[in-house]
């Protein structure tokens, strides 16, 4: 991916609002992150946060895409507003965390869910035949209850990704990982409590996080805001079309299709 910037040094403002799978797409966040990584004009990086979450293996991607940026370049994250689940997996991929006083950090943990609708499609005299290779073939399927097996494999995916959560933000966050384990309610967080628990730095606003960037990158108060490239379709539909796909898509997508979430 080219992006067009400047040959003197900048710090570059990604903005990352909204749902991670939607919203926040890994097709074109992660190639936006490598341009980046690459580009030389580019000294540190802000990302302004504003997420509740959402896909785990999209939340993964863009943590590795942050992950292999920061490792070259200072990155500061910036919430403004709520950074949680896949979002707060994401940001802690950042060297300094800064958040707005009023802002909510966390809820650190994993939900699994389908629908179930075998008694609706009963009374509607609606049935499905079935024919599988293996007993767990059609496991999450909506038109029958799941089975204790699959409720256990279920759980057991569950729990694993819970642990991989828990033990990166202790890594990231330089916690103990029995402390992160005790925060891994689900639950978010007041800023000023999520200071006093090391899951963020500090409390300030942008133009801290704007602040701590030119000291991490020594390099002086130029700011270029990126976005990612988006598809011709997506452009063509406009503001508000896209919008409206952002905030109804999720919705749709977490009610119909089996998924693991941040």
């Amino acid at each position: 991916m080219a992006l067009k910037i400047p040959h003197r040094g900048r710090i570059a403002v990604v903005e990352l609002f909204g749902s991670i799978g939607m919203a926040l797409r890994s097709d074109e966040y992660v190639p936006m992150f490598e341009a980046l990584r690459r580009s030389k004009a580019i000294k540190a990086v802000v990302l302004d946060i504003d997420s509740s979450g959402g896909e785990v293996s999209t939340s993964a991607y863009l943590r590795l895409a942050v992950s292999k940026l920061a490792a070259e370049k200072p990155v500061v994250a910036f919430v403004r507003g709520t950074c949680a689940s896949g979002a707060y997996f994401v940001g802690c991929a950042a060297q300094k965390i800064v958040a707005m006083p009023y802002a909510v950090i966390g809820s650190i943990g994993v939900l699994s869910f389908w629908p179930v609708i075998s008694e609706l499609m009963e009374r509607l005299g609606v049935q499905v035949e079935v024919s599988k290779s293996a007993e767990l073939k059609d496991m999450h399927a909506f038109w029958r209850p799941p089975t204790t097996r699959e409720r256990e494999k279920a759980q057991a995916l569950v729990d694993a990704f819970h642990e991989e959560f828990v033990s990166t933000v202790a890594e990231a966050r330089g916690l103990e990982a029995e402390a992160v384990q005790a925060l891994a309610t689900g639950e978010v967080f007041w800023a000023r409590e999520a200071l006093q628990l090391g899951l963020v730095d500090e409390l300030g606003d942008q133009e801290r996080a704007f602040e701590l960037a030119m000291e991490l990158g020594q390099v002086p108060r130029r700011l270029i805001y990126v976005k990612p490239k988006r598809p011709r379709w997506r452009r063509w539909m406009g503001r508000f079309a896209d919008s409206l796909l952002a905030e109804i898509g999720p919705h749709v997508e977490r009610w119909l299709l089996p998924r693991l979430w941040f």
